[in-house]
């Protein structure tokens, strides 16, 4: 099978370490991919926003499948776009429709209200009822959090104390803080109580559990500091017990799922879940329409089944008869970033090392290649991978190759997994 895979970060580098795992495999491709993502396939300078060029590479390599890592392609209609021109090709990824449940935040409350799924109390706001968003501030008992509506590079989420700061917060988004985004926000109840991540893949009927994840936010140890991409992920999480398991499915993924069918959205790919355990109980905390990053990095090397198999069973109407497998081993990923990440940065840092890693899976993020050497290009650079059969093995694994990777300012967390028994 030829295979087209577009993004570029850490969770495609996931995705293609992944993918070259399966004989079903023929050949490769990742636009426009980095220096990690090539080891595994070949990267190709393609324009995705250009969706002809995008049909015409996909019609000149004969590609069965495409994959579609992040989100704003998806939200763009690139599922859409595609399928009208090629109906037999396999798309991973929803219907734009199906990626408003993480386009549009106002979208995605209103569903979960409809479906009867748990969430935080919340009310919508545009920029003409100023007044109205200030009184319900006003009423809220717990912290206040502001949502941008659209997508906001994982930036448009703001949780304050202090109710004359959230107004304040709010006048910012409604001028343009996060451009058209804020245009409408969600104002909602701050949940008391830790976080997991959910991965299923669906053909909008059916679906299947991938392995539980739970990512760090937060640039500074002990969850402090400024809320970034993604400091790194543990798989499995302890505190997800069999109860809370057999509640996330009950009350928050089948009536996803139930939801999609009867609304008729076409979603054939992965639905991240952003879950909440309150004292026990599960409640969403928001959609996105593809995989976690860093979420992927321990996602996939704990998922024992052959990825392209699952995901073409999507297509041929047997993904129910897959059992999904696991790994039983703990995986930690940790992230490393540049120095003064997730505000300002420097790139083109010239990365070494590398040949040094042992026993650890080494994912690229922000990497790419400058006269023939490895220099950094964003602010997480890349992802270390271990496994083990305890978590703090598998931390441990990942810091000591973390030193053994040198770029200027290199920075990363050395608690992953610091709130987990």
């Amino acid at each position: 099978m030829k295979i087209l895979l577009i993004g570029s970060g850490g969770r495609e580098s996931a995705f293609a370490w992944k993918l070259s795992q399966s004989p079903l495999l023929e050949k490769l491709y990742i636009a426009s991919g980095n220096p990690g993502t090539n080891l595994y396939g070949s990267n190709v300078e393609l324009d995705i926003d250009d969706v002809s060029k995008t049909i015409d590479f996909i019609k000149k390599h004969d590609i069965n499948m495409l994959i579609i890592g992040p989100e704003a392609p998806l939200v763009n209609g690139i599922y859409d776009k595609i399928r009208k021109e090629l109906p037999n090709i396999m798309i991973i990824g929803p219907s734009q429709q199906g990626a408003k449940l993480e386009g549009s935040k106002a979208y995605a409350k209103e569903f979960m209200k409809e479906f009867g799924i748990p969430t935080a109390a919340y009310a919508i706001f545009d920029k003409s009822q100023k007044q109205e968003a200030f009184e319900f501030i006003d009423n809220l008992n717990t912290k206040i959090v502001l949502k941008a509506d659209g997508l906001a590079a994982g930036k448009g989420v703001l949780i304050l104390d202090d109710k004359e700061k959230a107004k304040e917060e709010l006048l910012n988004i409604f001028g343009g803080k996060f451009g058209h985004a804020g245009d409408k926000v969600v104002i909602e109840e701050f949940l008391e109580g830790i976080e997991y991540s959910v991965f299923v893949v669906t053909d909008s009927k059916q679906f299947k559990m991938l392995p539980v994840a739970k990512d760090y936010k937060r640039v500074g140890e002990g969850d402090t500091g400024l809320n970034t991409g993604g400091m790194g992920a543990v798989s499995p999480v302890s505190f997800i017990d069999d109860d809370l398991m057999i509640k996330t499915i009950v009350k928050i993924i089948q009536p996803t799922i139930a939801g999609v069918w009867q609304k008729g959205i076409d979603y054939k790919g992965f639905i991240f879940f952003g879950m909440m355990n309150v004292n026990g109980n599960p409640y969403l905390i928001e959609y996105n329409c593809r995989m976690g990053d860093p979420e992927a990095e321990v996602v996939f090397p704990r998922l024992k089944n052959d990825l392209v198999e699952l995901l073409s069973s999507i297509y041929k109407g047997d993904l129910a008869a897959h059992t999904i497998e696991h790994n039983p081993d703990y995986a930690v990923t940790l992230m490393l970033t540049s120095g003064g990440y997730p505000v300002e940065y420097k790139k083109g840092l010239p990365v070494s090392g590398l040949e040094e890693v042992k026993d650890s899976i080494v994912f690229h993020a922000g990497t790419k290649e400058s006269d023939g050497k490895l220099v950094t290009d964003g602010g997480r650079v890349m992802a270390i991978t271990s496994l083990a059969p305890t978590k703090e093995e598998a931390l441990k694994k990942c810091l000591d190759n973390a030193e053994k990777i040198k770029f200027e300012g290199k920075y990363y967390r050395k608690d992953i997994g610091f709130d987990l028994d």
